[in-house]
């Protein structure tokens, strides 16, 4: 059911939906969920397409359950985080070795011993871009182990799942708990019924498709982790919004940070506007979004006092096939924003 909306709002929402229905249209995406909310309580949310193509078909629901993937570090780990650091229990420009004396603990010279917190949550460390962990064994203790204690090739700074799996680790020690032993939040989950989810991909290692269980390959092979694994509805990603634009979400202090530059393209834990972002080009400037590898996004215009999410399943069943992900998230971002 489609909550009730002003003028405006049904009037941006129909002139954004039309580019999710022309990619669903094409066989670009099997599938895709829009929704939109202000900072007044309007709301709209549309379903469309396929939430399964094979081996069966499912139709896309608006209470369909997805796979956020990288959404889970904006959602769910620098949340934590920046929760940590209003309360004093971490210094965000501490090393991760104040709760991870571990980390490289054999070469008190490491590189990696001195990253602090604030380096992870902007990606300003100088971890690969991209590692396939999963492909060093699937005991999730001992791959642990491997992480922290692995001589990692040193680059210039880049957007990197290792430092939100470092973060997720940080998170474990604090409580004593793995990731997916802690609560999600409201309306998310680490897991989700097969049937009731969006699948994803047509998995080579693990044989099976997808649906309901993380797609990431790091992130399963790590039975949780803090850069994905996160599983959510459009409502539940609108509620999360909401909280964030009226305040109520998170702390002042915590909600400016999300907010605070730290570098051209990233705040802490998020991305800020720069040519060619997955927003769109009509962003205001106080504008914080992310994506996901999955097909998903989530952009928050506080200047406007609007939020809006495209969750896809571009990667069903295989991420081998180009969706036009890019363009899409672009043209409905700018006709949301369009005057």
């Amino acid at each position: 059911m489609t909550p009730v909306a002003d003028t405006d709002l049904a009037r941006r929402f129909d002139r954004a939906f039309a580019p999710v229905e022309a990619a669903v249209a094409a066989g670009r995406i099997p599938g895709g969920v829009l929704g939109i909310v202000d900072l007044d309580g309007g709301r709209m949310v549309r379903a469309l397409g396929s939430a399964q193509k094979a081996p069966v078909s499912r139709p896309m629901l608006t209470d369909i359950w997805f796979d956020l993937a990288s959404l889970t570090k904006v959602i769910f780990t620098t949340p934590r985080i920046l929760a940590l650091a209003e309360a004093g229990t971490i210094d965000l420009d501490a090393p991760l070795t104040s709760l991870l004396p571990d980390l490289r603990q054999y070469d008190a010279s490491a590189w990696e011993r001195k990253v602090t917190f604030r380096q992870c949550l902007g990606h300003q460390t100088p971890f690969p871009a991209v590692e396939p962990l999963y492909t060093y064994g699937q005991s999730p203790d001992l791959l642990r182990a491997f992480i922290l204690q692995r001589e990692w090739r040193a680059g210039p700074p880049v957007y990197s799942d290792i430092n939100f799996i470092l973060l997720g680790f940080a998170l474990e020690r604090l409580t004593g708990q793995t990731i997916r032993d802690m609560d999600a939040g409201p309306g998310f989950a680490f897991s989700a019924a097969p049937d009731r989810a969006a699948a994803t991909e047509d998995c080579t290692w693990r044989h099976r498709v997808l649906s309901g269980e993380v797609h990431d390959d790091n992130c399963s092979a790590l039975a949780g982790a803090g850069h994905a694994g996160l599983f959510g509805t459009v409502s539940s990603i609108l509620d999360f919004a909401e909280g964030l634009l009226n305040g109520t979400g998170a702390a002042e202090r915590s909600i400016a940070l999300m907010r605070t530059s730290l570098s051209a393209t990233r705040t802490h834990g998020w991305e800020r506007p720069y040519d060619d972002w997955s927003g769109g080009r009509l962003c205001s400037p106080g504008t914080i979004g992310h994506t996901g590898f999955t097909g998903t996004g989530l952009w928050i215009d506080f200047d406007r006092g609007r939020a809006w999410t495209l969750l896809t399943n571009r990667i069903h069943p295989t991420r081998h096939f180009d969706s036009g992900i890019v363009s899409l998230r672009q043209s409905v971002g700018d006709l949301v924003n369009k005057a």
